[in-house]
């Protein structure tokens, strides 16, 4: 099971979290016209290709032009995302009255990025902004579409693939149980089997389209899994509990809203304007970037902020990258370890050409790979490379205070990231260098043997007793956790760097 994790993580962090929802949502639209030429859908084929260049054509259009209203760099595959979106949220037609009203969902939609935003970053899901509004107006009224049982067949594994890559699996199952759990109570309540109580939410409602393109949106959740969990909830059941309040009744469009509102004050609010001061080498690949922040930036150590870095001729891992913050909570700059080796991304080299003085946008700060808060819980530290550097930060917060083993496993002496930071934090630190080269003094050396069960428990034979934390590629975290598993860890957390 772990090699098959393995091999799916890393096909899957071939793509950015849009790409990824891009492709599938494509694959979508495909399905549906195939499903219709069968006959198990019904709009007519004509109306469901105009539908579609409708709904791309104004979102793709109206972004371009408002983002040079605004003098921004649009993000095309945003634009497209939210047009796929809502050419599954309001029904194909011919109807011109229908039709405008789909044309004005999709300009609202791209009006909501920058009219209903703070300090440049969005509030509320475009795509449901965009329909909630163009319902008051009387001029159409989304139906959610793809909630019919036919999708299914490609939904289901379509949703399964976005949330298992967002890692937002939780989050969903917590949706899916609350509401799944009202409208099911409801129907029973009406004379319904159990089995079709349960089935009638899942093909018929779009609790499923609904969870894994919209509300697992990252731009609006908010930055802990806690967080994120009760959100959750809480959007269930504003989704499934029915009401009429005279000029607005329950909608998805209107739970996922207040859904977003709901995030805006539990997080960073706003984006962050951060401008770059300069870069060093860490290690032959790997190095570090420095920014001042225009505003303080409330992150914890060992989150992670998303940057955009719009560039031209962008490749398959997009403009938008999450990296690890390396700097302490309370340092004046922002830092960023990020591995440099060749083959770089398009998004790594405009990041490598940025120069002393240029701006950058941080979209996003979140993450759940944080350290016990009571600083008596005993720790252990386990990086595989590049992974080492959300415990860079961890260590300059609190490393002098905490009982804190590091095992850092390199390809060799120097591979080590930070080796001064890592002396200097009090840790007690211990090496596994691949080459079978020495580590600097202050290290303990493991050797270059396999770390499995056995010789972990031999390198930290009071495992059982620390809370395990393990960052670095999907393969290198899988065989890790494993391994503390075996030598007898309770508490284990991971930080795969997928696509990195």
């Amino acid at each position: 099971m772990n090699a098959v994790k393995s091999r799916l993580d890393t096909w899957l962090g071939r793509f950015t979290m849009y790409r990824l929802i891009l492709w599938v949502l494509i694959i979508l639209v495909v399905y549906s016209m195939v499903l219709n030429i069968l006959g198990w859908l019904t709009f007519g084929l004509p109306q469901m290709l105009v539908h579609l260049a409708l709904s791309l054509a104004v979102t793709y259009a109206s972004n371009r032009l408002l983002a040079l209203v605004f003098r921004t760099t649009p993000h095309s595959e945003s634009s497209l995302i939210t047009g796929l979106l809502l050419y599954f949220l309001f029904w194909p037609t011919f109807a011109p009255l229908d039709m405008a009203g789909v044309a004005l969902a999709c300009f609202l939609a791209s009006a909501s990025k920058y009219a209903l935003a703070f300090r440049g970053r969005h509030i509320f899901n475009p795509a449901a902004a965009g329909a909630f509004i163009t319902g008051l107006t009387g001029l159409n009224i989304a139906t959610w579409w793809a909630a019919t049982p036919a999708m299914l067949w490609l939904l289901v594994p379509g949703v399964f693939i976005v949330l298992y890559r967002t890692r937002k699996l939780l989050m969903a199952t917590t949706f899916m149980v609350v509401a799944t759990g009202i409208v099911g109570m409801e129907l029973l309540s009406r004379g319904m089997t159990l089995g079709q109580a349960l089935w009638q939410p899942l093909a018929q409602r779009p609790l499923l389209f609904f969870v894994g393109f919209m509300l697992s949106e990252p731009l609006t959740l908010p930055p802990r899994r806690w967080q994120q969990l009760a959100l959750a909830a809480v959007v269930g059941v504003v989704f499934a509990v029915p009401y009429n309040l005279g000029f607005v009744a329950n909608s998805p469009e209107l739970a996922l809203l207040v859904g977003n509102a709901i995030a805006f004050f539990l997080g960073q609010r706003g984006g962050v304007q951060l401008t770059f001061q300069g870069s060093r080498p860490l290690t032959p690949g790997t190095t570090e970037f420095r920014f001042a922040p225009h505003r303080p930036v409330r992150f914890a150590a060992g989150q992670f902020m998303e940057l955009n870095l719009p560039h031209p001729g962008s490749d398959g891992k997009g403009r938008r990258r999450v990296f690890s913050i390396t700097s302490a909570p309370d340092a004046p700059e922002l830092t960023f370890g990020v591995g440099t080796a060749e083959p770089l991304s398009t998004a790594k080299k405009a990041l490598l050409a940025l120069q002393p003085g240029d701006s950058v946008s941080a979209t996003a700060v979140g993450g759940d790979f944080l350290l016990p808060r009571d600083a008596g819980k005993p720790v252990l530290l386990i990086a595989a490379g590049i992974g080492i550097t959300p415990f860079l930060s961890q260590l300059a917060a609190d490393g002098s205070v905490r009982d804190t083993v590091v095992l850092y496993l390199a390809k060799g002496r120097d591979e080590l990231a930070c080796v001064e930071q890592l002396e200097a934090s009090g840790a007690r630190v211990i090496a596994r260098l691949a080459d079978g080269s020495t580590p600097p003094s202050f290290m303990l050396d493991a050797g270059n043997a396999r770390i499995d069960a056995g010789r972990l428990k031999e390198l930290v034979p009071d495992i059982a007793g620390r809370e395990v934390f393990v960052s670095g590629s999907p393969a290198s975290v899988d065989s890790l956790r494993a391994a503390a598993r075996g030598a007898g860890a309770h508490k284990v957390r991971v930080d795969s760097f997928a696509g990195y």
